[in-house]
């Protein structure tokens, strides 16, 4: 599969859009009250709460340069929160956007995978009957965060975990105030009828995005990882969905098992951050 700059344009759009849709609907939830939505340089700056993973820039530089006087306003107001700012910058947008960042003390923290699939013609998976997924009930909401907080918190190994200063209390407050936000499809997996997995995913305009996924680590390695995601590229067939999308840590685990599933790199984003002294 090939990518260029419309696919990727496409792909942060709709990131931007879930970003800036989460922080709206905490908002009008009432869970936070400094929320901050603004477009800038085709994209989204968003600001969520203290420490939210929405917390960033992304979509920039697809629709031109960046404009400063839009940049300084983000700056004003992430700083006046005590908050770092976070560029999630594709490698196919205008590169000028990454020369200004560099002049204003952005640094590049790390980088990130954008890898896609078709959801058609899906492989078998081989049916285990202890596994079972389901869509998450109201009732199960608590479960839901607690799984994703207990595996997310004990790492695997996988390239993705909770920054080093991120508190367990910090995990539940961020996951419970997610809830909140429409339009995600979250999953339960059990087994033997014990839930022991969690994942989710959105449905943006025909894109599935895959959305974090976690298992509590005394049932890793019994194919759970496998079953959640086979759900989820199933029922983004059924929806009609032409592309399925993942955002992992380059090499790791997790690109490892999407690659097995049929996913391929499409682009790569660098991680740039503005901290304050």
């Amino acid at each position: 599969m090939f990518a260029d700059a419309t696919l990727a344009a496409r792909i942060d759009r709709a990131e931007s859009r879930l970003t800036s849709d989460a922080a709206e609907a905490i908002r009008d939830a009432g869970l936070q009250k400094r929320v901050v939505v603004m477009p800038i340089a085709g994209g989204k700056a968003v600001y969520a709460g203290p420490s939210a993973p929405m917390n960033k820039l992304i979509g920039l530089g697809f629709d031109g340069a960046l404009d400063s006087s839009a940049l300084d306003e983000v700056e004003r107001e992430w700083r006046d929160r005590a908050e770092p700012v976070r560029v999630e910058l594709s490698i196919l947008a205008d590169p000028t956007v990454g020369e200004v960042l560099t002049e204003r003390g952005y640094r590049l923290r790390g980088f990130e995978n954008v890898l896609g699939r078709s959801p058609k013609a899906l492989e078998a998976v081989e049916s285990k009957p202890e596994l079972t997924v389901e869509v998450v009930r109201d009732s199960d909401a608590a479960i839901w965060i607690d799984i994703a907080v207990n595996s997310f918190m004990e790492l695997d190994g996988t390239g993705s975990g909770p920054d080093d200063s991120t508190s367990r209390e910090e995990m539940v407050r961020i996951l419970s105030d997610f809830m909140v936000v429409p339009g995600h499809v979250r999953y339960l997996g059990r087994i033997d009828g014990q839930p022991v997995g969690e994942a989710a995913m959105r449905f943006d305009e025909g894109l599935a995005q895959i959305c974090g996924s976690g298992t509590l680590p005394a049932f890793r390695g019994r194919g759970m990882q496998k079953a959640l995601l086979a759900r989820r590229l199933t029922d983004a067939q059924e929806a009609g969905c032409d592309l399925a999308v993942v955002t992992t840590a380059p090499g790791s685990r997790s690109q490892e098992n999407v690659m097995r599933r049929g996913f391929e790199l499409l682009y790569t984003r660098a991680v740039l951050v503005k901290t304050w002294d």
